[in-house]
C-alpha cells in the first residue's frame, strides 16, 4: 500500500509477485548473485495481502492496492516467471492475454510407473493448469545448458507426457520477441480451446505498454 503511491499498477503487481514468491531482487547495496536474484521463502501470501488491504479502506494507495492484489499469484520462483505469468494472465485492458491463472511451482505427484522410471515422486512446473493438464516452463539459458541438464529436462518432459501432461517451453528469445510470444499464446489457446481476442490497434497498444514496463528496452517492440 505504501508503494502504490510510487509505482504504476503493473510495477505494483510485479512487486506483489515478488513478496508472495520465493525470490528476492538484490537491493542497491547488495552484491547481485550470478542469476540476478536471491532464493528465499515467501514473505506473505495473496490471501494475507488481500485480507490486510481490505481492512484499510480510505488509506492512501488503497484503491490501487486492491486492484493490484486481484492479479498477484503465489509462489513465483524468479523475476522471469513473474513476467511470463503476468504477460499471459493479466486482462486485455492491462495488456495481457487474459488466460486463467495457473498454479505456480505446484507439486505434481508422479504416477507410480512414472515415479519408478524417473526416480522421483513428484515434479514442479513453473506454470500449471490442472484443468487442462498443461504446463509452461521458462527455459533459462543460465540453468538449462549442458548435456546433462538437457538430458534431465528431456527425461522430465517425457515423464510428464506419459502422465498426460503437455509441456510447453518458453525461451528467453520467445519471451522477448513479440511475434514469437504471440505464437506461444496461440499454442496455449489451442490447448485450452480458448479464442484469443482479435488483434486491434487498441489491444496492440496495450500489449506494447505492458511489455515496455515488464521487459524494458531489451524486447523488439512492434
Amino acid at each position: 500500500m505504501q508503494m502504490a503511491e510510487q509505482l504504476s499498477l503493473i510495477r505494483l503487481i510485479e512487486l506483489g509477485f515478488e513478496l508472495c514468491g520465493t525470490y528476492s531482487l538484490p537491493t542497491g547495496g547488495s552484491t547481485s548473485p550470478d542469476k540476478g536474484f536471491y532464493d528465499r521463502a515467501p514473505l506473505t501470501t495473496t490471501k494475507k495481502l488481500h485480507t490486510f488491504i481490505t481492512t484499510m479502506p480510505g488509506t492512501k494507495g488503497h484503491k490501487k492496492a486492491v486492484r493490484a492484489a486481484k492479479y498477484i499469484l503465489n509462489c513465483s520462483a524468479s523475476p522471469m516467471e513473474t513476467k511470463l505469468a503476468m504477460l499471459l494472465t493479466l486482462p486485455h485492458n492491462l495488456g495481457g492475454y487474459g488466460f486463467k491463472a495457473p498454479a505456480l511451482n505446484s507439486r505434481i505427484a508422479a504416477e507410480r510407473t512414472a515415479a519408478k522410471t524417473a526416480g522421483k515422486s513428484f515434479y514442479s512446473c513453473d506454470l500449471f493448469w490442472q484443468d487442462h493438464l498443461l504446463a509452461v516452463e521458462y527455459d533459462s539459458d543460465t540453468f538449462h545448458t549442458g548435456s546433462q541438464r538437457i538430458a534431465e529436462d528431456s527425461k522430465r518432459r517425457n515423464t510428464l507426457a506419459a502422465m498426460g501432461i503437455s509441456v510447453i517451453t518458453v525461451t528467453w528469445q520467445q519471451l522477448y520477441q513479440t511475434d514469437e510470444f504471440e505464437q506461444v499464446a496461440s499454442v496455449l489457446a489451442l490447448h485450452m480451446s480458448k479464442k484469443l481476442k482479435p488483434v486491434s490497434q487498441s489491444l496492440t497498444n496495450k500489449h506494447k505498454e505492458l511489455r515496455d514496463q515488464l521487459l524494458g528496452s531489451q524486447y523488439d517492440g512492434y
